[in-house]
């Protein structure tokens, strides 16, 4: 029951219509019995939502495209892993005091966890954007080599730089020694579900695949390194254990994992875009 007492939190983005981020945290907090309540917020105007977690006391906010590096210099504080990384996942409202965090990395560094260390292993990231950038760190934080391409080679070529790791012309990754794939850009999302960012027959190469696209939630991608034998990490994920530290920051207490991805993948069906 929302009442007088409900702790208000949400997302800032555009569009958030049909995130999946209500589902998640919503079904958290019915299961640990927390009056609180996520809403989706779309943005029209950035500053004026920043300013409006404070005067409306929103005590934590998730922030999505296109306003995770545009909301930095709207904060108070700055987490210094979000500072290096140059984007801002999530915000906690403490007192008037907004404070930015980046989860994105720690949901990429879990899921890939999830099935191999990173400690010593070579990651091939296809994509330059800033998911590519959170995915990068989180490698690069446990110990592991990256290699990144991208259709935009002076755009890989300036996230290298960023990074400190080696960028690859698209027609030299048959050549790279990587033995993870992680793809970071759009291909394979619907409605280009036939699409696929690499020659399939590379994909033999690798012995772990992850795909950060969950619209649809088996990719082509995901479909040809499974039958060339490799294990797969779906989209949903990422987004899952990104969700369950955001919680962590604002709430305090060990997020219900299974809960949440339990409403992540019941809500696909809603076509949800975070």
């Amino acid at each position: 029951m929302i009442n007088g007492h409900t702790k208000i939190y949400g997302i800032l983005g555009r569009p958030v219509t049909h995130s999946l981020s209500p589902a998640m945290h919503n079904a958290a907090f019915r299961e640990l019995g927390l009056n609180a309540v996520y809403v989706a917020f779309p943005v029209t105007d950035l500053a004026q939502a920043a300013a409006g977690l404070r005067g409306l006391n929103i005590l934590g906010s998730s922030v999505t495209i296109p306003f995770k590096e545009e909301i930095i210099p709207l904060l108070d504080e700055l987490d210094p892993r979000a500072a290096r990384i140059g984007a801002v996942n999530t915000v906690v409202n403490g007192n008037g005091r907004l404070c930015g965090y980046n989860t994105d990395w720690l949901g990429a560094s879990q899921a890939l966890k999830d099935k191999t260390s990173l400690k010593g292993k070579h990651v091939l990231l296809l994509g330059a954007g800033g998911a590519s950038r959170a995915i990068a760190f989180a490698v690069l934080e446990e110990g592991g080599q990256v290699t990144l391409t991208d259709l935009d080679a002076p755009r890989a070529a300036a996230l290298a730089r960023d990074l400190k790791v080696e960028a690859i012309p698209l027609e030299a990754v048959g050549q790279c020694p990587a033995s993870i794939l992680v793809n970071a850009t759009p291909v394979g999302m619907e409605p280009n579900i036939d699409a696929i960012p690499i020659n399939p027959d590379l994909l033999s190469r690798f012995r772990l695949v992850m795909d950060i696209v969950y619209q649809p939630l088996e990719t082509r991608l995901l479909r040809e390194a499974r039958g060339r034998g490799a294990a797969t990490i779906d989209g949903l994920q990422m987004l899952i254990h990104q969700a369950t530290a955001q919680f962590e920051l604002w709430i305090g207490e060990p997020a219900p994992l299974e809960v949440m991805s339990r409403a992540a993948y019941e809500s696909l069906g809603n076509r949800a875009l975070v």
